[in-house]
């Protein structure tokens, strides 16, 4: 999501390998972020056989178990219990893995959200709550919907840790999700992430975004956390701007390949419409 990216780039960094995630809507950096492939993710926004979902899911249904993206989720929320319930299985295997939810602020709102939280509260599961709090809704200001704007105080009602980070800060994220990451292995439960951010683009293409200021996106834009990073790069002396160009420069690329991929893949064949609506048997055991 244009103007969340540190928020991905942060908290995938700092999950292990074998650690897991759910998305939501803008999955679509938290795939990348967790070791995901452009080329498949454009093929499967184009709804081409190669994408991640066999060109089925779109943009909204993003996944690879293999690397632990359990599902990007077009419901509000739709992904928290399955974190929670990946965290359960973690915790009766005996195996020091944690699974991390991503949803927006306004998920917090919704009977998944509490549900699940109350269950990983009582049980003190590995999970990390990642609440990217861009201040809407789609349209609806989080002032109209929600009591509280620090959304981090609901994680006291069920009884674990939370904390607030400045979500463009790619750093400040990355602590906070290790931190996070290592009381949840050491056995000290869930952790609740609030994670102050903004999307400077519209809800969706051809959004007329009558519900806020132009001059409120201008004040955001002034903290993108793309130009602020490489900013601080820069000043710490890591790398100058000939590197940081030669770097983009190969994203571009990476991106440029991606699109030609697609548009060139297969398309998926009629004759294979039903394929994986049911496991598939061999010899009586399902696959």
């Amino acid at each position: 999501c244009v103007g969340q990216e540190a928020t991905a780039a942060g908290a995938c960094l700092a999950l292990n390998a074998d650690d897991v995630i759910t998305s939501t809507h803008r999955g679509h950096g938290h795939l990348i972020g967790k070791g995901g492939e452009a080329r498949y993710m454009m093929a499967e926004l184009a709804a081409r056989s190669p994408g991640y979902c066999k060109g089925r899911g779109g943009s909204l249904h993003l996944a690879d178990f293999g690397l632990g993206i359990l599902g990007a989720n077009g419901i509000v929320g739709g992904g928290i219990p399955i974190a929670v319930g990946a965290a359960l299985g973690f915790k009766l295997r005996g195996e020091k893995r944690v699974a991390l939810a991503f949803f927006g602020d306004g998920a917090t709102n919704e009977g998944s959200f509490h549900e699940a939280a109350n269950h990983a509260g009582v049980w003190k599961l590995p999970v990390i709550f990642f609440c990217e709090n861009n201040l809407y809704g789609e349209g609806t200001h989080i002032t109209r919907s929600t009591p509280i704007t620090d959304l981090v105080v609901r994680a006291a009602g069920y009884g674990f840790h939370g904390v607030v980070v400045d979500g463009n800060d790619v750093l400040a994220v990355y602590d906070a999700v290790v931190e996070a990451a290592r009381r949840a292995r050491a056995g000290e439960g869930p952790t609740f992430i609030e994670a102050k951010t903004y999307r400077t683009r519209g809800h969706y293409e051809g959004d007329p975004q009558v519900y806020r200021t132009v001059e409120e996106v201008e004040s955001w834009k002034k903290k993108d956390p793309i130009p602020a990073f490489r900013a601080k790069l820069i000043k710490s002396g890591l790398v100058d701007e000939g590197t940081l160009e030669e770097i983009q420069g190969q994203v571009m690329a990476q991106l440029d390949d991606a699109v030609a991929f697609a548009s060139s893949a297969e398309k998926p064949k009629p004759e294979d419409a039903l394929a994986g609506v049911y496991a598939d048997t061999h010899n009586g055991l399902v696959f």
